[in-house]
This record gives structure tokens, C-alpha cells and sequence, in this order.
């Protein structure tokens, strides 16, 4: 039996690699976990809320449509929240993966996809800051924020590639795909009355 375990150990094919020690301790699955989930829970809810505000907006009645200021609100509110919590989670990873990789920071398509769904927040608070976007504007965003977080959170995982790989599962690429595709529909019927109006705002009043 040593004979055999000596020759099996040195076949690289059939052994697998002593694995780097990741769950050692429960502090960064209180930490970095909590704070990443509710920050990419709030990405979601945050898009959630903008497909509510864009339908309002377009299909509510007239008392409906006097409730928007209150949930362009909203949006901005539960974006903070995303942006703070996903930014305070992803810098708690990187922190984890120095613990444990000894590297903070090696562009692993993981921590990639966490580094975007915190610019892409960031891009929306910044964009509604500079008044680029208002309410209605920011709700677009969001929804598109959607596809971001979704991507970034499971979709990297099916590239499987880097040290956070959770490998192939069968049946999450096709639902990914179809999600993606819903909230592209959704954001391209959202934007058919921003670009109507702005075309009617080129062409002028008719005569």
C-alpha cells in the first residue's frame, strides 16, 4: 500500500492538491459575507424598485404617479446603502483573501465582478449627483444595475476560472441568460418614452 500511495502521489492526474485553507475561521463569514449580500441584496432591490417606478411612471394613474418623488427616493436611499455596504464587503474580501491567500487584491474574475457592481453604484450616485440624471433617470440605471449584480455575482462563477470558482452548475447559465434578457426588455421599454420625448423636444411643437 505505501508502494501504491508512493506512484498515486506522484501521477498528478489522479491526486487532488493540498487546498488553501479559506474557512479556518468564522470572522469573514461574518463580516465579508453579511456585508457583501446585503449590499448586493440592496443592488437588487434598488432595480427592483426601478422597474416599479418606471412602470408607475408610464402606465399608473394619477394618484399612483404622485407617490414617484417618494420612491425616486427610495431608489437613491437603498443605492447608498448598496454602495456602502458593497464597498465596506468587497475591501473585508480582499482583507480575507490576504488572511488566507496572502495576496489582497489578484484580479480573480470574482473579485473583478465585485469591484464592478461597486463602480457601477457609484456611477449612478455620481451621475444623479452632477444632475446627468434625475428620478426617472436613476430608476434606469438601476434596473440596469440588475444585470450587473446578477452577472457579477453568478456569472463569473460559470467562467470557471480563479480562486473563488464555484464551478458549473447545471441550469444557472440558461436562468442567467433569461434574466439578462428580461431586464434588457424591460430597460429598452423604459427608455422608448425618454427618447420619444426628446425627439419631440428636437422636432419642436407642431404646427
Amino acid at each position: 500500500t505505501l508502494m501504491i500511495a508512493h506512484y498515486l502521489a506522484i501521477d498528478e492526474g489522479d491526486t487532488l492538491g493540498v487546498m488553501q485553507a479559506v474557512l479556518d475561521t468564522t470572522f469573514w463569514l461574518a463580516t465579508h459575507v453579511v456585508c457583501i449580500t446585503l449590499g448586493y441584496a440592496a443592488t437588487f432591490l434598488a432595480g427592483a424598485l426601478g422597474v416599479a417606478y418606471c412602470f408607475i411612471s408610464n402606465f399608473g394613474s394619477k394618484k399612483s404617479r404622485s407617490d414617484l418623488p417618494q420612491l425616486g427616493k427610495m431608489i437613491y436611499g437603498v443605492l447608498c446603502f448598496a454602495v456602502f455596504f458593497s464597498l465596506v464587503g468587497t475591501v473585508l474580501g480582499g482583507l480575507w483573501a490576504d488572511d488566507s491567500w496572502g495576496r489582497f487584491w489578484g484580479w480573480d474574475p470574482k473579485e473583478n465582478g465585485a469591484m464592478l457592481i461597486v463602480m457601477w453604484n457609484a456611477v449612478i450616485l455620481h451621475a444623479r449627483w452632477d444632475k446627468l440624471v434625475r428620478d426617472y433617470g436613476t430608476a434606469i440605471l438601476a434596473m440596469f444595475g440588475n444585470i450587473v449584480t446578477a452577472w457579477s455575482w453568478f456569472g463569473v462563477n460559470e467562467l470557471s476560472a480563479g480562486l473563488h470558482n464555484y464551478g458549473f452548475t447545471e441550469g444557472r447559465l440558461l436562468a442567467l441568460l433569461a434574466f439578462v434578457g428580461l431586464q434588457g426588455l424591460i430597460i429598452l421599454g423604459a427608455m422608448i418614452p425618454v427618447i420619444g420625448k426628446s425627439a419631440n423636444d428636437r422636432i419642436g411643437p407642431a404646427t
